[in-house]
């Protein structure tokens, strides 16, 4: 597996402890696949929803109580948000503090603007926010029993990351898996955020009683972005990884939108 970087990592002589979650509930394939991979690499403890909660973006549960339950193997369930686990388990559940947030393995991808709404992103997010280096893992097809597959990748490309000492403050890796037999995989590539357009995403229609309701999902969508955007890498047959950092401030703008208050 190759990367773009020249630097190697950094080994750490202790066996760190990872914080497990995602956004498609306690039963999925994904995340009993990211608990073999943080196995392999450290301690692990689970703190994941107790169903799918796909795109629920970055919300936190605040107008009902949670509750914490534990399956026979001793993870923690939470009937919330991916952020509600991450947010109780660091803060209320967990024994000691986790070294690193991992969080996936996500059925489908997340790129583009899926990162704004993916629950996935957001839990690696919050991990962030609460001072923990924090990876999001996503498999770019809905086909799920292939996850298993990319374990020893994974082991490989998060043992890296993890046994960095200058883990950037604020920032979280995206990693993106392509829909391709691991065997076909041609390596790992640094990417930046691609620009997807939805059409005919919304429907509206009547339910037997005449009332009127919405659905949003589904349609097409067309992408867009550059040469190293996160969906060519995938289409491509690479590994995605992208750093994703907490200030979304526009700093080329600063200058400019001052003068617009100061009527410039």
């Amino acid at each position: 597996m190759t990367a773009d970087t020249d630097e190697s990592p950094k080994h750490s002589s202790t066996r760190p402890r990872f914080l497990c979650t995602n956004d498609d509930g306690i039963h999925a394939l994904g995340l009993r696949s990211l608990i073999d991979v943080a196995s392999q690499l450290g301690d692990v403890d689970v703190v994941a929803p107790d169903r799918e909660q796909s795109a629920t973006s970055h919300s936190l549960t605040v107008h009902r109580p949670l509750r914490a339950t534990k399956t026979p193997e001793g993870h923690n369930v939470i009937d919330g948000t991916p952020t509600d686990c991450v947010l109780i388990g660091i803060n209320q559940l967990l024994a000691a503090s986790p070294d690193f947030v991992l969080s996936g393995i996500n059925h489908g991808p997340n790129m583009g603007e899926d990162v704004l709404y993916s629950g996935t992103v957001a839990a690696a997010m919050e991990g962030t926010i609460l001072g923990i280096p924090a990876i999001a893992v996503s498999y770019s097809s809905r086909i799920s029993d292939r996850i298993p597959a990319w374990t020893d990748v994974l082991v490989e490309l998060i043992g890296s990351l993890i046994q960095r000492s200058d883990f950037p403050e604020e920032t979280f890796f995206n990693i993106n898996l392509p829909d391709i037999p691991v065997e076909d995989m041609k390596g790992v590539r640094v990417t930046t955020l691609g620009r997807r357009v939805y059409s005919d995403s919304l429907t509206r229609r009547e339910d037997p009683s005449g009332r009127e309701y919405y659905w949003i999902g589904g349609g097409v969508s067309t992408w867009s972005g550059r040469e190293d955007s996160d969906f060519r890498a995938v289409q491509a047959g690479y590994i995605s990884i992208t750093p994703l950092h907490l200030d979304l401030t526009n700093y080329r703008l600063i200058s400019e939108v001052r003068t617009w208050m100061q009527g410039g």
